[in-house]
């Protein structure tokens, strides 16, 4: 159990907002990086492999290939040096840890697409699945003799 206090101080330290994704996903991470008095942000895009912790230590492992190497990057999700992340793709998959993706090669690497049900189509699902207006008035039936 937390203390109250270290849990206070860091409830206040907490991003405001931190985007929907979980294993599986592939995402663009937009980190800030510093080179003399110079700053830019530079994108790494891969597939999450895991993620871990919670609150301000909870961390996640982006997974790339880069010349045909493997690269790992572990980003703690509060880091005032992570700008953006954007889910490009949504991944399916069965577990929580996807280092079984580090011996696959070729197509064997990629993962089914999930399909993601939107928010607006999700509460109302008669909405949704009807492209006519309500207010329309109903087609009359066709007479048979």
């Amino acid at each position: 159990m937390k203390n109250k206090y270290i849990a206070a101080v860091e409830a206040a330290q907490l991003k405001k907002e931190t985007p929907a994704f979980s294993v599986g996903d592939t995402v663009s991470v937009g980190v800030r990086i510093v080179e003399g008095s110079k700053e830019r942000i530079q994108p790494f895009i891969g597939v999450v492999i895991a993620r871990r912790g919670g609150g301000m230590n909870e961390t996640f492992t982006v997974r790339r290939i880069v010349n045909n190497e493997g690269v790992e990057r572990i980003f703690p999700l509060q880091s005032p040096r992570i700008i953006s992340i954007e889910v490009q793709r949504h991944g399916k998959t069965r577990r929580s840890k996807l280092y079984y993706l580090r011996d696959r090669v070729g197509k064997a690497r990629k993962l089914r697409e999930r399909r993601v049900v939107s928010r607006k189509a999700a509460a109302h699902p008669a909405a949704a699945a009807s492209p006519k207006s309500q207010d329309a008035e109903p087609e009359p039936e066709p007479v048979t003799a």
